[in-house]
């Protein structure tokens, strides 16, 4: 029988439960998890009362990786293949997602959201959009199948971030806040052949990014607003590097980091809005016209663009192993608190049977 972990409310321990996956129907398939990542909005629908489309109880989880183990009507090709599922699933058949806005479709699913998640044994979920992982390209990186889970949301949201920003050689890239999502944010940049300027208030968090893409890391409580953007104008001098066009990734998720973020903006800039917080922030929008400079949001990433983000692992480009940990999946609520008091450095993947 598979088990899953129920979250019936934010005041309450998420309970565990057997269940029986639902038989796949056409064009699904269902996955044996392998690991399920945890991210910063799990902790805001558990913790922060950010509203999930699926009434409670609910499994949360949307990093998930395994293996096909069912499959409906014309999914049956899937059937023993390594996977990632999207942490966000568009139909494939409405007008944007014809158009190749597949983020913004209207039917689309997230699990641990619109459905069950994966902070389970096993997931039913639509084929359309799996991507496929090569286990020995894998293996040969060090890395197995439940590190991959990461890749769902932690990796590819920066990369898809990255990619609308137009990111490339010569790029003076911004990444602030460097835990989790911009960990990986930082990887990205750099690996698009960007020079990468790291901030965070966390020293232990600047110093993991140092040695995998950042060319300069900044704690940001060492510097006021216009003293963090001199230092920063400093480095490009020095470096031969622009002092206009920024790219700003702000992946902080928090008021204090989207108003620090936003204070970098210079003439042509590009800010990239990743993190997410329910907290209101102050600006002055018009900087926005004066400096014709862009502000981007970035829900997920759009499933054509995972292979991407896969090879950048799976080449070795982008790092994972510093960056996570695996847990048993029965820890849940221990790594639930452990995470959202800041005692957890690294993301933390739930690991079914461990």
């Amino acid at each position: 029988m598979a088990r899953r972990w129920m979250m019936v409310s934010g005041e309450k321990p998420m309970v565990r439960e057997e269940f029986q996956p639902d038989a796949p129907g056409p064009g699904e398939v269902v996955v044996e998890i392998a690991g399920c990542g945890v991210c910063h909005t799990d902790l805001g629908f558990y913790f922060d009362g950010v509203r999930t489309n699926q009434p409670l109880p609910l499994c949360l989880g949307h990093e998930i990786s395994g293996i096909v183990t069912q499959a409906g009507e014309a999914a049956g090709d899937w059937i023993g293949k390594p996977v990632i599922i999207p942490a966000v699933i568009p139909c494939g058949e409405c007008d944007a997602c014809q158009r190749g806005k597949g983020t913004i479709c209207r039917a689309q699913k997230m699990p641990g959201n619109d459905i069950q998640g994966g902070f389970a044994t096993h997931i039913t979920v639509p084929a359309r959009g799996l991507c496929p992982v090569d286990m020995d390209r894998l293996t040969a990186v060090g890395l197995t199948l439940a590190d991959v889970s990461v890749v769902a949301d932690a990796l590819t949201t920066p990369y898809q971030a990255a990619v609308q920003a137009g990111i490339g050689p010569g790029d003076l890239v911004i990444v602030n806040g460097t835990g989790g999502v911009g960990g990986y944010a930082v990887q990205v940049a750099a690996a698009m052949g960007a020079t990468v300027v790291a901030i965070d208030v966390v020293q232990e968090k600047l110093a993991a990014v140092q040695g995998h893409g950042a060319a300069l890391a900044l704690n940001a409580r060492d510097f006021d607003s216009r003293g963090l953007k001199q230092e920063i104008i400093g480095f490009a001098k020095a470096n031969g590097l622009k002092t206009s066009e920024w790219i700003i990734m702000e992946c902080s998720g928090t008021a204090a980091g989207q108003t620090a973020a936003f204070g970098l903006l210079n003439h042509g800039a590009t800010m990239c809005v990743v993190g997410f917080t329910m907290d209101k922030v102050e600006v002055r929008l018009s900087n926005l016209m004066a400096l014709h400079a862009r502000l981007l949001g970035n829900w997920g990433c759009p499933p054509e663009l995972y292979p991407g983000a896969l090879e950048l692992v799976l080449s070795g480009k982008v790092k994972l192993a510093p960056f996570i940990e695996q847990r048993p999946l029965d820890d849940i609520n221990a790594v639930f608190r452990d995470v959202h008091d800041g005692k957890l450095v690294r993301r933390q993947i739930l690991v079914p049977g461990s």
